[in-house]
């Protein structure tokens, strides 16, 4: 006798993810991960945008007062909006992550999948492209560039390139977290393309 497979309505945008006792674990386990990851990325940016756009040094050269700050450097200001911006996506996204979590979702949206997926990826490019500049900047700072006529700025504001300095390396972190990020967002969306048509054996 022929049992039949329970039939669930699901509309066109969402597919029905399918756990088994080790899948569930592996689930939890992904979920608390990007958790993590978004918490750190919103606190080290926060920590990289203040470290940066608090920066200033005053020095005083024959009598006249002369002051560093971020804005007198493009690569920096830069640096700076790119960390509000990916530290405020994280946030939201971290929301997001809290309340999927507490609700115990397993029906997953292809199209917010979709959002998140290209989301992560934008942000990971805008922050690894502001570390890359801020780098340069922070080269030519510390080491000059003879051939151009560019002097070292490091040997005379010393406190000012070390906290850019560390500005610079919280950013570097921030921008890893977010390239793990969207391994698991990239993840968590193909995975709801699997083959999974008709199967509740516990595969995804």
């Amino acid at each position: 006798m022929s049992s039949t497979a329970p039939v669930f309505g699901v509309s066109p945008g969402n597919v029905p993810v399918f756990h088994g006792s080790d899948l569930k674990v592996v689930d939890r386990r992904v979920r608390i991960t990007e958790l993590v990851l978004r918490c750190v990325i919103f606190g080290l940016g926060v920590l990289a945008a203040s470290l940066v756009g608090f920066d200033v040094q005053v020095k005083k050269i024959f009598s006249i007062e002369k002051k560093a700050q971020f804005t007198d450097m493009k690569a920096l200001v830069f640096l700076v909006i790119a960390n509000v911006i990916v530290a405020t996506y994280s946030l939201l996204q971290g929301l997001r992550c809290v309340v999927s979590m507490l609700r115990g979702n397993l029906l997953f949206n292809k199209p917010l999948a979709w959002a998140i997926f290209s989301g992560d990826q934008m942000m990971a490019y805008l922050i690894f492209a502001a570390v890359a500049a801020a780098g340069q900047s922070a080269v030519f700072a510390e080491l000059g560039q003879p051939e151009l006529q560019w002097m070292k700025i490091c040997n005379m504001y010393d406190k000012f390139c070390t906290q850019v300095g560390e500005g610079v390396a919280s950013s570097l972190i921030v921008s890893l977290s977010m390239v793990t990020l969207s391994c698991i967002s990239a993840f968590n969306l193909f995975r709801l393309y699997g083959d999974n048509k008709g199967k509740s054996n516990g595969r995804w």
